[in-house]
C-alpha cells in the first residue's frame, strides 16, 4: 500500500530525534559526579598509599608500615632510625620480638605508663590462676615446641632457662671490636641530618667479611632496599651493626657469633661498586664505627 511522502519523512525525522536524545542522555550519565560512596573508597586508598608504599627508602613522615616477607622488627627499626625496643612497645610487641608478613606497625607513638608497670594481681585473681595451671602450661609448651620447629635448634623448656641461656650469650660490654674488612675506606660518617650514616670499605669481591663483635644475627636478607645483602648483628640490648652490600650471606638469622668470625662475602649488591657498609647504632642512633674500631 502507497504511503504519502510527508509521512515517511516525519518517521526519519522522529527516529534521528529519538537517536540524538539517547546520545546526549548517554554523555550526561558519563558526566555525572562520582558517588560518595566512591569518593570515600578513594579517599581512604589514598591515606593508606601515603603510608604504606615506599618513597626512596625513607620512612621520614611515615606513621604505619606494612610489614613485608622477610622483614624482622630489628630491620624495620634500622630503617626507621628507632630503637627496635621501642617499636615493640608501641606495637605491643612481646619480647621475643617476632612480627607477621601484613602486619600493620606504628613507627610513632607514645608508650603509657601501664606497659612499662606490672599490673598488680588480687588474691582472688592469683587463686583462678592457679587452678587453671593445667592449661596454661598447655600453651607454653605448644608455643616452646612451635619456637624449636621455627628456628631449627634445641631450646630448653622452661622459661626460666630460655631466659638464662639468653642472657649468657649477651654481655653489657662489648669486648673489644674488630674491623669487618681489611680496605680503604672511601666515605666517611656524617652526623649531619642528611649525612652519611657509616662508613664505606672497598675491596675485591669475595674478600672475607667478618663479625666486629659477638652477638646474635637478628637480620639476615635482602628485603631493605638499597641495602642489598645485608647482615645486622645484635651486640647486646644497646648495641647494633650492620653488614651492607655483600656478595653472599654465609650466616642465618638467630645464629650466634664470635668477634671475627666470618659472615659474608664482599660484593657489590645493591650499589655500582664491590665495598662493605658498615653501620653502628646505639639504642636505635646512628654513630660513628670509627670511634669503636681499633686503630690501624
Amino acid at each position: 500500500m502507497y504511503r504519502p511522502l510527508y509521512l515517511n519523512i516525519k518517521f526519519v525525522a522522529v527516529l534521528i530525534l529519538l537517536i540524538l536524545l539517547m546520545g546526549l542522555g548517554g554523555c550526561a550519565q558519563r558526566k555525572s559526579p562520582a558517588p560518595v560512596t566512591s569518593i570515600e573508597k578513594t579517599k581512604i586508598q589514598t591515606t593508606k598509599k601515603k603510608y604504606l608504599t615506599n618513597k626512596k627508602n625513607s620512612f621520614k613522615d611515615r606513621k604505619w608500615y606494612k610489614v613485608k616477607k622477610g622483614e624482622t622488627l630489628y630491620a624495620i627499626a634500622w630503617r626507621a632510625g628507632q630503637d627496635y625496643r621501642y617499636l615493640a612497645k608501641i606495637n605491643n610487641i612481646s619480647k621475643d620480638y617476632v612480627i607477621y608478613s601484613g602486619q600493620l606497625l606504628k613507627l610513632t607513638g607514645t608508650v603509657k605508663a601501664s606497659q612499662n608497670r606490672p599490673q598488680k594481681q588480687n588474691k582472688s585473681s592469683s587463686n583462678q590462676v592457679k587452678k587453671s595451671t593445667g592449661p596454661t602450661n598447655k600453651v607454653n609448651k605448644t608455643v616452646v615446641r612451635r619456637t624449636q620447629e621455627e628456628y631449627g635448634r634445641k631450646r630448653d623448656t622452661k622459661n626460666n632457662q630460655l631466659k638464662v641461656t639468653e642472657k649468657k650469650k649477651f654481655s653489657n660490654k662489648i669486648r673489644g671490636w674488630k674491623w669487618p674488612v681489611g680496605g680503604k675506606i672511601t666515605r666517611k660518617f656524617s652526623s649531619a641530618a642528611q649525612g652519611y650514616k657509616g662508613i664505606d670499605i672497598v675491596g675485591r669481591k669475595g674478600m672475607n667479611v667478618v663479625a666486629a663483635a659477638g652477638g646474635k644475627v637478628v637480620y639476615a636478607g635482602s628485603a631493605l632496599r638499597g641495602y642489598g645483602n645485608l647482615v645486622i648483628i645484635k651486640h647486646n640490648e644497646d648495641y647494633l651493626s650492620a653488614y651492607a652490600h655483600n656478595d653472599r650471606i654465609l650466616v642465618k638469622e638467630r645464629e650466634y657469633v664470635k668477634a671475627g668470625q666470618l659472615i659474608a662475602e664482599m660484593g657489590k649488591t645493591g650499589t655500582d661498586s664491590v665495598k662493605l657498609r658498615f653501620e653502628v647504632r646505639y639504642r636505635g642512633k646512628s654513630v660513628n664505627p670509627e670511634k669503636y674500631l681499633p686503630k690501624r
